[in-house]
């Protein structure tokens, strides 16, 4: 398997270490409590306040028609047939450069502060501009991008409001914002879009995301413990931080819903190989029936080995940010019996051949670290693509306010590059978020991450607290 194809996948649902950046969410955490264990899923809704995730739906079965540019010449594809729409999951590299009116978009992202700085999102965002200006733009529109750096405070994030706003740009990209000025942009007319939300408010603001972060992510590993293991217990280990705390709150909030009994034990943000085992040991102690894990990084080595120290053979679900390839090549085959939220998605499709063609030139073929966070960038302004793409192919004119209304109602759309279909406001709880579908892998001996038969594209829908 091409690292970058784990890196890719693994970067789209890094929320457990974005979420302990953004930790003005002051979730409580909850140490070693149970809920009734009933396995039924149709419980009271009770929406966590701060957490949500990938949103991607079932994908259509009809192809969708090839994008065209409204009134401008269509680029050459050197073929008498147009190439496979970009709505399909594929279809930029056949494009040739776009040549319409450019199409201006803002980009908030926070950078600059010790804690939080994610400049990844602004130039890998960046890249995908390039690659797409070379592949049919937006609906054959160029795109340009007015950059504005927040500082982590409502202050700065509505500066940055302001700037744009007075640049007249067509539509607004929200990076890593914690404090988006909706209200600003929406005086201003000004469509906004986002990466993945981060606070509670994100959930339910006049705006669309691309991606989610913890609600939908821990849901799916209640999906996957009901629908794969048929659980009736889980342990939890975590950090004692607030980006870990919040993810637990999400997912207990999961757990609550499903009828699911836990016991969760919390550790230090850096343990000893000593910590990790007295972690596992201790969630192990009452034989659940699957583990669960939300560390991150280097606590998935840590608790990987320890694991495998102990000679603990229940499965154990983590976030896909234990399957990067920066984890696997530290800890091989230690992490047999592990799960990957988010990771696991078909490698042979054109959407992944397009996303490692836009990045080899700045990563290489085989980098080796991961791209982080910035490609959530890639996923978002990619998807913005297909997404202008057909409003073309419908006849219309490509605008920000235009891609934004076709975005919020489609059903047939698909996102990058994981190729599952948008589905804005499917939930009620959530109705700013447009992905709730993930691929779910697991480790075979040798290196390998493989989509777990039947959760290619799990649904976290019917499971949402």
């Amino acid at each position: 398997m091409k690292k970058n194809q784990i890196r890719r996948m693994a970067a789209l649902t890094a929320v457990v270490g974005l979420t302990a950046a953004a930790c003005a969410s002051g979730s409580d955490a909850t140490t070693n409590t149970a809920a009734p264990a009933t396995n039924s899923a149709e419980q009271q809704d009770d929406a966590p306040d701060s957490t949500t995730a990938p949103a991607e739906s079932q994908t259509p079965d009809d192809e969708a028609p090839a994008p065209t540019a409204d009134d401008e010449p269509q680029p050459e594809t050197g073929e008498g047939d147009p190439p496979p729409a970009a709505t399909e999951g594929g279809g930029f590299t056949a494009l040739g450069p776009a040549t319409g009116e450019p199409i201006v978009l803002g980009m908030v992202n926070t950078e600059g502060v010790p804690g939080l700085d994610f400049p990844e999102m602004r130039t890998d965002t960046d890249l995908a501009v390039a690659y797409v200006n070379e592949h049919g733009g937006f609906g054959g529109r160029p795109v340009t991008i007015e950059h504005c750096a927040a500082g982590g405070s409502p202050e700065t994030s509505q500066a940055c409001a302001q700037e744009l706003s007075g640049k007249n740009v067509e539509m607004v990209l929200l990076g890593l914002d914690l404090f988006p000025g909706y209200d600003t942009f929406a005086a201003s007319d000004i469509p906004v879009v986002g990466a993945l939300p981060i606070l509670s408010p994100d959930y339910t603001a006049d705006a669309l995301f691309v991606t989610g972060g913890n609600a939908t992510t821990m849901t799916a590993m209640v999906v996957l413990a009901v629908e794969e293991f048929d659980a009736q217990t889980i342990g939890i280990v975590s950090a004692d931080n607030a980006g870990a705390n919040g993810s637990e709150a999400a997912l207990i909030a999961a757990l609550d819903k499903a009828g699911l009994t836990y016991k969760s034990v919390k550790g230090g943000d850096n343990e000893t190989d000593a910590g990790f085992q007295g972690l596992i040991r201790e969630a192990n102690s009452e034989n659940p029936d699957l583990l669960v894990s939300l560390y991150s990084d280097a606590g998935c080595i840590g608790a990987m080995r320890g694991r495998v120290s102990l000679g603990i053979t229940t499965p154990v679900v983590s976030t896909a940010i234990c399957g990067s390839a920066e984890v696997i090549d530290v800890v091989g085959d230690d992490a047999i019996g592990w799960y990957f939220i988010g990771n696991g998605a078909p490698e042979d499709t054109q959407s992944a051949a397009e996303f490692d063609e836009l990045i080899e030139p700045t990563y290489g073929p085989e980098a080796q670290s991961s791209l982080g966070l910035g490609a959530l960038g890639i996923t978002q302004l990619m998807t913005l693509a297909r997404v202008a793409n057909a409003v073309a192919d419908g006849g219309d004119e490509v605008t920000g306010a235009a891609i934004y209304e076709r975005m919020g109602t489609s059903t047939d759309i698909l996102n990058f590059p994981n190729d599952s279909a948008l589905q804005c406001g499917v939930s009620a709880m959530y109705p700013s978020v447009c992905n709730f579908e993930f691929p779910i892998g697991t480790y075979e001996a040798g290196g390998d991450i493989v989509t777990v038969p039947g959760f290619e594209s799990a649904s976290v829908v019917d499971y949402l607290p």
